[in-house]
């Protein structure tokens, strides 16, 4: 989608601080962290949140949950724990309607987050 920030940022046509890609998905550091670790995880193709990756193609979105574990070992997180995050939908906090994870870490995570 050509008005899509993130299939912009998978296309290469906005830049990133890549951190890891396949050739379906892609992790970027997010330009807002919300903690010492927060990189997004995409599908490259385009859809718009969790549920509708889930129903089109549950082996993509198994795919973007095997690279945000890759993500967290790289980035020295799997031994202290970290958090992966969906929203799903403008009241969950989704403001980018392109399905992303948040790997979060690098702190001790609270429950509610904020």
């Amino acid at each position: 989608m050509a008005d899509c920030l993130f299939c912009q940022i998978a296309a290469g046509d906005v830049p990133s601080d890549q951190v890891s890609q396949t050739a379906r998905v892609l992790a970027f550091r997010d330009i807002n962290p919300q903690a010492p670790t927060h990189v997004l995880v995409i599908p490259k193709d385009h859809y718009p949140d969790l549920a509708a990756l889930a129903s089109a193609d549950p082996g993509l979105l198994a795919e973007v949950t095997s690279v945000a574990d890759r993500v967290a070992g790289t980035e020295g997180l799997a031994g202290r724990g970290y958090r992966v995050v969906f929203n799903t939908g403008a009241e969950s906090g989704q403001t980018v309607f392109h399905a992303h994870a948040h790997v979060l870490g690098g702190r001790p995570m609270s429950w509610p987050p904020g």
